[in-house]
């Protein structure tokens, strides 16, 4: 019976019955717990100052906070894991669908208008908002977070507001 269920499923008799010895499953249950230990470290560094980050974000905060050093390939995996996801904005599909029929064609900039892009509707959460008090103090908070306390990946994993005394320490250390 073993042997056809192998057959079928494609797994030698082997592979089978190894993976259920008690070495393997010691050794399963062993990386459970590290990844259970790893994804509690990943969302401290997840929620820290309450905002949600993305896989390198969460790098630098471990880093720079913790005090943990992590490759970006093991925290990717325990966030595919655990479903722990960066809420990042989405690809409108509605654009594909306009692309794809031309509908829409985009004019010249005749009045020469200057639109400035930013990231500023990325940190906002402005669907919690009720007052327009709470909005402006989101919007505070969001330029803040932005300026001061978020970690730039091309700034040597710093942030802005710690970086001239952090990025003269790492030089005198390199020198």
């Amino acid at each position: 019976m073993v042997s056809h269920l192998c057959k079928v499923a494609g797994v030698s008799r082997q592979g089978y019955y190894n993976y259920f010895s008690a070495e393997q499953v010691e050794r399963r249950k062993v990386k459970e717990k590290k990844d259970v230990a790893w994804r509690d470290l990943i969302l401290k560094a997840y929620k820290f100052k309450n905002r949600k980050k993305g896989a390198r974000q969460i790098k630098m905060v471990l880093a720079a906070q913790f005090g943990v050093v992590a490759n970006l390939k093991l925290i990717r995996r325990i966030m595919k894991k655990y479903g722990i996801e960066c809420p990042i904005r989405r690809a409108n599909p509605y654009k594909r669908t306009i692309k794809a029929t031309q509908e829409h064609k985009v004019v010249p900039n005749l009045l020469n208008r200057q639109f400035k892009q930013g990231v500023l509707k990325d940190l906002l959460e402005v669907k919690s908002c009720e007052t327009l008090k709470e909005l402006q103090q989101e919007v505070k908070d969001a330029i803040r977070y932005y300026n001061y306390d978020r970690y730039q990946w091309n700034m040597k994993k710093m942030t802005p507001e710690m970086t001239p005394v952090q990025y003269r320490d790492h030089l005198l250390k390199v020198a």
